[in-house]
């Protein structure tokens, strides 16, 4: 099956949706595919809102000096400066969508504070439910959209470029071209090969290259893999976000997230054995720090007691049923009342903070070819990612990326020399154990290797691991039909090459990265690490 398009989306995270109402809105047809329902991103689980300046006590300048601090050194000024100032635009553009956010008695937006910020700037919908609000908000004008058609589920499998033309193409190559993509449309089996003047990545993280994740099952790192077999410069991957506070519930798949909104409206973070505040004797700002000290703080205070959990007490936040709804319903189905109990957490990968590297509109190294949302690594986050700056990061991006691509569809032309996938090879019954247990053995090397503390000697056994599993799964692709079960796990391994790659080169302890043969920064400046 051949189709032609003006511009093709892989995602329906609020990224996808977001660029795809703004193209359509500006003439381009735009066809966008998901994997799973449109509904399943990581987006929807999002309990966390949006950070915008709307207070007068607050300022731009402000904002920036939090993004900046939390990214350590590493983020792009230039970047975090028009991103800050842009992001009041964004929200009103969310609710000219239709967005319900949170509002105070009197009518204004009600504003939470978070880690990382120095005043209240988060909006919230719904509570903590800001991200499934946003979602379907902005799927209802994707699906009553003429220009837009949505196709799921669609496994985006590979980018097509010259390469496909039978062109040798290494990263080396000048103006490497991006023409399309060739996806697999799951409920017949068949492979098409979408043509289109633009493609956008827009298909999220990769959360479940980790043995505990809030991430739900569809974060399985495709953009990056693609775009890394396709030869695009892929940046500091080495930082992968931990959100410190997901309820502990072993062997629970995504695990399910306490938003850090409620650190902000007063809950604490006590030690599992005497039940004492901790926080202050690792950073003046106790339980408000930012995300990457926080994960660290409790992973140290998990090991001193020799449990997998510290204990984080809600009882004094405020409201809380009314504030935190959808937390207080779903820890009263466990048997955990917030305003009683204290709550058993710990660090779950939460954010894959590098990614494509990218300019200031999205546009990637490979002509054609943008990447928005968490694929990419547009420099506002650094080297660890300031707390709802990742909704605003994907909209305003979105919005710039739309503008330059259909600015440019006149210019471009389908490239239709461009051969069908070579569909050869067939299904094995044994696919699924070998999948499976290949998978299983990535994340356990992960979690044990290369998660919230590493060191030389961890990243030099998980690169002999990762090799390893590369090979057996490399051999069995070469010789079995596409399937979405093993695209994922040769897109997971190639995400856990790149964090592991990344973060041998990184000789220092930056942000996200904290290394035992490194424990202090090595540079005023950060460097990033592309690959």
């Amino acid at each position: 099956m051949r189709v032609e398009t003006d511009i093709v989306v892989v995602g329906s995270g609020i990224a996808g949706l977001f660029f795809a109402l703004k193209a359509a809105e500006q003439g381009a047809e735009v066809l966008l595919l998901t994997k799973d329902r449109p509904e399943e991103s990581n987006t929807a689980y999002a309990q966390g809102g949006i950070a915008s300046v709307l207070s007068k006590k607050d300022s731009f300048e402000a904002h920036v000096r939090d993004t900046l601090v939390a990214g350590d050194g590493l983020c792009r000024e230039s970047i975090v400066w028009e991103v800050v100032r842009e992001a009041p635009s964004v929200i009103e553009e969310l609710i000219r969508y239709g967005v319900e956010f949170d509002r105070e008695p009197a009518g204004a937006l009600k504003l939470g504070r978070e880690g990382g910020h120095s005043y209240p700037r988060i909006v919230h919908s719904g509570g903590d439910a800001t991200g499934a609000a946003i979602s379907q908000r902005l799927l209802e004008a994707v699906r009553s959209h003429p220009r837009i058609q949505m196709r799921y589920p669609f496994f985006a499998l590979d980018l097509i470029t010259q390469h496909h033309l039978g062109i040798y193409v290494n990263r080396g190559y000048p103006s490497i071209t991006c023409y399309g993509i060739y996806a697999l449309e799951e409920e017949t089996g068949k492979i098409w090969t979408i043509l289109a003047k633009a493609i956008v990545l827009a298909s999220g993280g990769a959360g479940q290259v980790y043995p505990i994740t809030t991430n739900p099952p569809t974060a399985t790192g495709d953009g990056v893999a693609m775009a890394l077999r396709a030869k695009a410069r892929i940046a500091n991957m080495e930082f992968f976000q931990f959100h410190p506070t997901a309820l502990y519930e072993p062997e629970k798949r995504p695990a399910f997230l306490l938003t850090e909104a409620l650190r902000g409206a007063g809950a604490r973070l006590l030690d599992p054995i005497h039940h004492k505040p901790f926080m202050a004797k690792y950073d003046s700002r106790a339980e408000l720090a930012p995300r990457d000290i926080v994960a660290r703080a409790i992973d140290s205070e998990c090991k001193i007691a020799g449990v997998p959990y510290v204990y984080l007490d809600a009882r004094p936040v405020p409201d809380l049923p009314e504030n935190f709804p959808t937390i207080y319903s779903y820890c009263l189905k466990k048997g955990l009342d917030p305003k009683h109990d204290l709550l058993p957490v710990a660090p779950a990968a939460h954010y894959m903070v590098g990614g494509i590297d990218t300019d200031r509109v999205g546009r990637t190294s490979i002509r054609q070819l943008y990447a928005i949302g968490e694929v990419s690594y547009t420099g506002l986050h650094g080297a660890n990612r300031l707390a709802s700056n990742s909704l605003l990061e994907a909209v305003a991006f979105a919005k710039r990326a739309a503008a330059d691509a259909v600015l440019h569809l006149k210019e471009r032309t389908h490239q239709r020399e461009v051969p069908d996938w070579d569909a050869q090879g067939s299904r094995h019954p044994d696919e699924m154990i070998l999948i499976s247990h290949n998978l299983q053995e990535l994340r356990v090397l992960m979690g044990n290797y290369v998660g919230i503390v590493r060191s030389n000697f961890r990243l030099e056994r998980a690169w002999r691991r990762i090799a390893l599993l590369y090979e057996e799964t490399e051999a069995f692709y070469k010789h079995t039909y596409p399937s979405r079960e093993l695209f994922e796990l040769r897109n997971l391994i190639a995400v856990a090459y790149l964090i592991v790659k990344c973060a041998s080169l990184r000789r220092e302890s930056r942000g996200l990265h904290y290394t035992l043969d490194y424990p202090e920064k090595r540079r005023e400046e950060g460097v990033d690490i592309l690959v």
